[in-house]
């Protein structure tokens, strides 16, 4: 099968397809261009990551399309259910990033508790001039040990959270209107402990946690989770950290909080207008922020990689 990996795949992939017989094409094809390679170059398989889209034009226009799959999570990128209505295989990588994801969450929650973010941003330009200063405006950090963390979405990377949140000693809260019971697994010293998780409502979560993190898909709607009502319920203070998906956190709510200080910092790894995010969210002084990198690391790109080429090698 000849396979188009437009946004990319990792050479683990890329190898284990070759190995199998399957052309890898990785050249990316803009998106308005799409529909004619597809058919030009008679790819039977695309992969997509967050970049590129495969809506119900590009599946109706591409016959001979049998395979779409998308490296991560969310499938908000493809109009999934109709695909599969025709007969066409659709496939991701649900599980392949969730700890990276985790890890990237743990290091936006350090960064907010110590402001380090912005001590990074202001240390080579005054550092010299106005170090006592610099020292004075970032020394009030709080410890995450002992404070609450409160996940809304507990699905893989929520818990692959909550593991490493509760490995650092933090109290963590979580819900989802999907889950009602939660174990997940804490290691220590190489010895894994399980722990059952407190799941509670959503006001409960809003109105207890010190630092709260989203782990949800883009909404249906197109709602946010957290808007306006939502943080008028949180403690003041509280820090948020969104790698889900842009848009499940409202953005001018985020901004109006933060300039009132109800919200102490807000880390985002991801945007309402991805790839061109609002300039008052990127220089805010109060918002850490990273280009949707959680799950950018070599070990979550190999196994996705692995994924995809599994899945498409037992299907081909």
């Amino acid at each position: 099968m000849k396979v188009l990996a437009n946004d990319g795949i990792s050479q683990s992939g890329i190898s284990m397809l070759e190995a199998a017989g399957h052309e890898v094409i990785t050249e990316n094809v803009p998106q308005n261009q799409l529909i004619e390679a597809i058919n030009k170059e008679g790819y039977e398989v695309v992969i997509v990551r967050s970049a590129t889209t495969i809506r119900k034009e590009v599946i109706d226009a591409c016959p001979n399309l049998k395979m779409i799959g998308r490296g991560g999570v969310g499938m908000d990128n493809i109009d999934v259910e109709y695909a599969r209505s025709i007969g066409r295989l659709v496939f991701n990588t649900p599980g392949a990033s969730s700890q990276s994801v985790a890890e990237l969450v743990m290091t936006q929650m350090f960064s907010l508790a110590r402001t380090t973010y912005d001590a990074n941003r202001q240390m080579p330009e005054h550092g010299s001039a106005d170090f006592k200063g610099l020292k004075k405006k970032y020394g009030k950090g709080i410890e995450l040990r002992g404070k609450t963390l409160g996940i809304i979405g507990i699905g893989r990377i929520g818990q692959s959270l909550a593991s490493y949140a509760l490995g650092c000693g933090m109290n963590v809260i979580a819900y989802d209107p999907f889950v009602e019971k939660v174990q997940v697994s804490v290691f220590v010293a190489g010895e894994e402990v399980k722990v059952n998780l407190n799941m509670v409502d959503m006001d409960t979560l809003l109105s207890s946690s010190d630092f709260i993190s989203l782990h949800v898909p883009k909404q249906a709607n197109g709602s946010a989770v957290i808007g306006t009502s939502e943080i008028a319920k949180m403690k003041d203070g509280v820090r948020l950290a969104n790698a889900a998906r842009g848009g499940v956190v409202d953005e001018d709510a985020l901004i109006e909080a933060l300039n009132s200080g109800k919200v102490a910092a807000a880390a985002l790894d991801v945007f309402e207008n991805e790839p061109a995010p609002r300039t008052d969210l990127l220089n805010h002084s109060h918002i850490a922020t990273t280009p949707h990198v959680g799950a950018a690391t070599q070990e979550a790109q190999d196994r996705i990689g692995e994924e995809l080429a599994t899945f498409i090698i037992d299907n081909a």
